[in-house]
């Protein structure tokens, strides 16, 4: 590889070993764009790795977890012992991560002992003074806007300066192993400089000769979605949410969200629109600063002539007025929305205060507008919320699809693997009927090594057990599919294929219950190895089929001239 890069960031897979482990991961994300080894890094590496080149640190994306989960003959291993950087960079954001990234620190370590490996990410933050404590950890950075305080700390590593008194947001040992915590004090108040440049990453890709290694997620190629980010921090205090309001006060130290600036935004999709055809998701809802910052965005996608799929977030009901201007500026628009619980009390509980009414009112908005697909989301394992209410969430969404028709797509799935710790169900669980069963990080990296998702989960409440809770995500994942069949919003093989899936699961589940129970351990792990768990054929789609998620990619997914242009003349 004729360049070598400073900074090399790492994206681990939930588990490391996953390809050898007996691992039922269950439906923990079949709700989102990942598998269950979530090979989807956090957006934030696109503007480290720009934040970091553009001052002369050169940095490499090399996402483990994809290449494992891709290739079954890749050893993750062989190629850390090949790399030579100043630092070795690895996220932490989400706590699912707990064994693979510290399973990959320890890799670095191993074959690199005097090479620095930096954590990051809000697990790191929430976590930071257990994880410096592991051998294998040198630094954790904590906060949601890292890119500046790591641009001053691989600076002072290319100088061979070992001074890191005065880098803020750092958590670090020094020669002597003792912990050091500097104060918290870059909390940046507007983040217009942090872009999500996908230029830079496909130049990168060209740098070091490996495209397979900056994928987003295991399908990126023939589904080429972006994700927008308009904001770092949030204005909602759904209570189960780590990156709640309080939640970034608690733990991040901020204590307002940071906007990019609507043109910003609107850039960002100009440059998007040259390279692909893929959907692209704007992440936040764009009223959270007010109507005249959603506006202004819309207002300057409208003059862009968009014809890719827009999806949309709400957090919480908007206006009329704001359908009209969405219908206007985006002719191929969606929208999301999560009401977590059908019932309104339990939905107070998670911190959500609107009615079905109200978000009623928004689904017939949207769709008489134009609105191709409208998501919504239902959550198992909530405060307040029985066996009996979760299942009665399924009644309501066939009252749904009966009153709006096939373009009303509805997903229910559980609060899994873990209650995010610092949201406010974590840190205040007498208010709000949870009970914890892991506190610490090590309790939660051992957790993920449970054969079964059942175990993984951090948490109980007072209405439903683990047990419970695993039951009635099957028993609701198999009626709502039942109910997709019965209106046409899913056709009889996508019904065929998530049927099948819950059903090996609940048995699948069972199986290792009856093995936990044996006294012998080396009979225990015989026969789980011998129930030859794969993550592709028994934890991906399990209570809903992994096109239900998806919208249209226009024509062929990316536009390769463009993208060679930019590689070779911008």
């Amino acid at each position: 590889m004729f360049f070598k890069p400073d900074l090399i960031l790492l994206h681990a897979p939930s588990v490391y070993d996953f390809r050898n482990r007996a691992l039922l991961f269950g439906p923990i994300s079949d709700v989102v764009p990942s598998t269950p080894v979530f090979e989807m890094y956090p957006v934030g590496f696109s503007s480290i790795a720009e934040c970091l080149e553009h001052n002369g640190i050169g940095v490499r994306i090399i996402n483990l977890a994809y290449r494992m989960l891709k290739e079954p003959k890749f050893d993750a291993e062989k190629m850390i012992r090949k790399l030579r950087p100043v630092a070795f960079g690895i996220d932490l954001h989400w706590l699912v991560h707990a064994q693979g990234s510290m399973e990959i620190a320890s890799i670095c370590k191993k074959y690199h002992p005097d090479t620095p490996v930096i954590l990051g990410g809000l697990s790191s933050t929430y976590y930071h003074e257990e994880l410096i404590t592991y051998p294998q950890i040198d630094f954790v950075f904590r906060g949601d806007s890292t890119e500046e305080p790591l641009l001053q700390l691989m600076q002072q590593l290319k100088q061979g300066r070992m001074d890191f008194t005065t880098i803020p947001n750092l958590t670090w040992k020094d020669t002597d192993g003792v912990a050091h915590v500097n104060a918290h004090s870059y909390v940046p108040t507007h983040v217009n400089s942090l872009t999500n440049n996908y230029k830079n990453l496909f130049k990168m890709a060209m740098k070091y000769g490996d495209i397979k290694s900056m994928t987003a997620i295991h399908d990126w190629w023939s589904y080429p979605i972006v994700a927008m980010m308009t904001v770092r921090g949030c204005t909602q205090n759904c209570i189960i949410c780590g990156g709640s309001r309080d939640g970034f006060e608690f733990y991040a130290n901020r204590n307002k969200p940071a906007y990019r600036d609507a043109d910003q935004i609107v850039e960002d999709i100009r440059g998007f629109l040259t390279f692909s055809n893929g959907p692209i998701f704007i992440i936040g809802d764009l009223n959270q600063q007010g109507i005249k910052y959603g506006e202004t965005i819309l207002t300057g996608l409208k003059k862009l002539n968009i014809k890719n799929q827009m999806v949309l977030e709400l957090f919480n009901p908007a206006t009329e007025h704001f359908f009209d201007m969405v219908a206007d500026a985006l002719p191929q628009f969606n929208f999301e929305i999560s009401p977590e619980s059908h019932d309104e009390k339990v939905r107070r509980n998670s911190g959500k205060f609107y009615t079905n009414a109200s978000m009623e009112q928004n689904i017939e908005w949207a769709l008489a507008r134009g609105c191709q697909k409208f998501d919504i989301f239902f959550m198992i394992g909530l405060s307040g919320q029985t066996a009996e209410s979760a299942l009665e969430t399924i009644d309501y969404c066939e009252y749904l699809i009966k009153k709006f028709g096939k373009r009303l797509m509805p997903f229910t799935a559980p609060l899994a693997p873990f209650l995010d710790p610092g949201s406010i169900a974590y840190e205040k669980t007498e208010k709000f009927g949870y009970k914890i069963l892991y506190k610490g990080f090590e309790q939660h990296r051992t957790a993920m090594l449970n054969p079964s998702w059942k175990y993984f989960l951090n948490y109980e409440t007072e209405w439903m057990t683990r047990e419970q809770i695993v039951n009635v995500t099957y028993e609701a994942g198999q009626r709502l599919n039942e109910v997709k069949y019965r209106h046409g919003v899913i056709d009889v093989d996508t019904y065929e294929k998530v049927k099948e899936k819950i059903t090996l699961a609940k048995t699948l589940v069972q199986q290792i219950d009856t093995i936990l129970l044996k006294p012998d351990e080396t009979e225990r792990e015989k026969q789980l190895a011998a129930l030859e768990l794969d993550v592709r054929k028994h934890s991906i789609d399990t209570v809903c089929e992994e096109n239900e998620i998806k919208w249209p990619v226009l024509k062929s997914g990316f536009k390769f001239i463009n993208i060679g242009k930019a590689i070779l003349f911008e």
